[in-house]
């Protein structure tokens, strides 16, 4: 049985009242993070739960002690629809990964570098460009959103020596510093990992654009003022990172 046009124009009409309705009643409940004890659904990447997790953890030990936090690894191909049917708070990942058509607010920009162990055989601190196709590749799937060097190498015709894929990021300071392998990756990150294993980073021999990193988020309609905070708890803590 198909629904009339006058069916389908209440339905509409109701649906967004119902949606105000809800908002209205959500803003009339002050969300004390003090005392809540709600899970908040935070969707990362495994760089981020390895670069952001601590500094959110440490934050919500003193603004919000009582609430539950669930991460929710990245799926690339699914992140927009967690966040259009609310099952995730927010999401904090590079800018490509989703449509303009949730709220998003930058945190910092982004680029990448070259990482590989420290006591490399043949490389220095400066990398060229025939070092870096000749030179044997660790490779991360495109399902992490990060494909802007492989979309590059592509468009420039540019092929290299891949010798491992992985799902993952956070293999990769074991199996870099182990080996003479090269990984290109977030500079942050790589920084961070090379502070904490026998690796080093090095700039690429090529230009390639950078990409911004920021919090995306679609307002609940029952649980906006929760989910507010959050979302600006988030800013403030990454911020100041």
């Amino acid at each position: 049985m198909q629904p009339t046009s006058l069916s389908s124009q209440l339905y509409l009409s109701l649906s967004h009242s119902l949606s105000e309705i809800e908002k209205a009643i959500s803003l009339t409940k002050k969300f004390d993070p003090l005392t809540s004890k709600r899970c908040f659904k935070l969707a990362l990447t495994d760089l981020g739960e390895v670069f952001f997790l601590p500094s959110i953890l440490e934050s919500l030990k003193y603004r919000a002690p009582s609430v539950e936090l669930e991460i929710i690894p990245i799926d690339a191909y699914s992140l927009s629809e967690w966040i259009s049917k609310e099952r995730i708070d927010a999401a904090v990942c590079n800018q490509g990964y989703l449509l303009k058509k949730f709220t998003y607010k930058n945190l910092f920009p982004e680029r990448y570098v070259c990482m590989l162990s420290d006591c490399h055989p043949r490389i220095g601190d400066i990398l060229s460009m025939g070092q870096y196709l000749e030179e044997r590749h660790v490779v991360v799937s495109d399902g992490t959103g990060h494909h802007l060097v492989e979309d590059y190498l592509f468009e420039a015709g540019i092929t290299r020596n891949v010798m491992l894929k992985v799902p993952h990021f956070s293999v990769l300071p074991d199996v870099i510093s182990s080996s003479d392998l090269l990984v290109t990756l977030p500079s942050r990150v790589a920084q961070l990992y090379a502070k904490r294993m026998p690796l080093k980073c090095v700039e690429l021999p090529f230009g390639i654009p950078g990409f911004e990193v920021g919090i995306h988020y679609k307002e609940h309609r029952g649980d906006s003022s929760a989910q507010s905070w959050f979302c600006d708890f988030l800013i403030k803590t990454l911020n100041e990172m």
